[in-house]
């Protein structure tokens, strides 16, 4: 493949790649085998403001970049921009007998942070619904507590591992920790550890997915 072939291929990459993800993808051919790396063709060249002829990379800086990066594909890596930009920049290389050309992708991710915190945003709650309906949350839970306690047949303090799994199963079965405080409650009723409580409830998830 000669240099002019082998600069159409990654034109052509290049243009493809930013129509098919959109203006927020910018593409870009380089020239590395010049130390400066100038840039021989760029798609979608407002998310970075540079321009056919630009020595700059991504992070707005004209630096050399160092023998080893400039034959090593960079795959993957995070980038933030002059105007700080959140980026996924990728960058292959196509070497021949007397070229280094690589095609670069950057992919501007920032709108996407700031819809993130608004889902987060939206999804938060500061309590559930079955407590704040019935005030006797507590009383409801002690309710369910005891409930469940009957079923597995044996008070408290005669409760094995076993004995105490098959009621935190009985307790999620019935939604009990749905509860505002729940796992609080349920280790002080039986008398170990919110962790030990954390741990019966994982091994339970274990078994399901099993």
């Amino acid at each position: 493949m000669t240099r002019d072939e082998a600069f159409e291929f990654l034109d052509r990459t290049a243009r493809g790649i930013a129509e098919m993800f959109g203006g927020s993808c910018e593409t870009l051919v380089h020239d590395f085998s010049v130390p400066t790396h100038p840039i021989l063709s760029i798609y979608n060249s407002h998310v970075s403001g540079r321009a056919v002829g630009s020595t700059q990379d991504i992070l707005g800086t004209t630096k050399a970049v160092d023998e080893e990066s400039s034959t090593t594909d960079l795959v993957n890596l995070f980038a933030s921009t002059p105007s700080g930009q959140q980026i996924k920049s990728s960058t292959f290389h196509l070497i021949g007998p007397d070229y280094n050309l690589a095609l670069g992708i950057n992919f501007d991710y920032t709108s996407l942070v700031y819809a993130n915190r608004i889902l987060v945003d939206l999804m938060s709650a500061d309590a559930d619904l079955q407590s704040a309906l019935w005030h006797g949350g507590d009383a409801a839970l002690a309710d369910v507590f005891d409930e469940c306690l009957t079923a597995v047949g044996k008070p408290v303090t005669a409760l094995s591992k076993k004995d105490r799994v098959k009621l935190i199963a009985l307790l999620d079965q019935k939604n009990a920790f749905s509860y505002r405080k729940s796992v609080p409650y349920v280790a002080k009723r039986l008398g170990v550890s919110r962790y030990t409580v954390y741990k019966y409830l994982s091994e339970l998830t274990g078994e399901s997915g099993e």
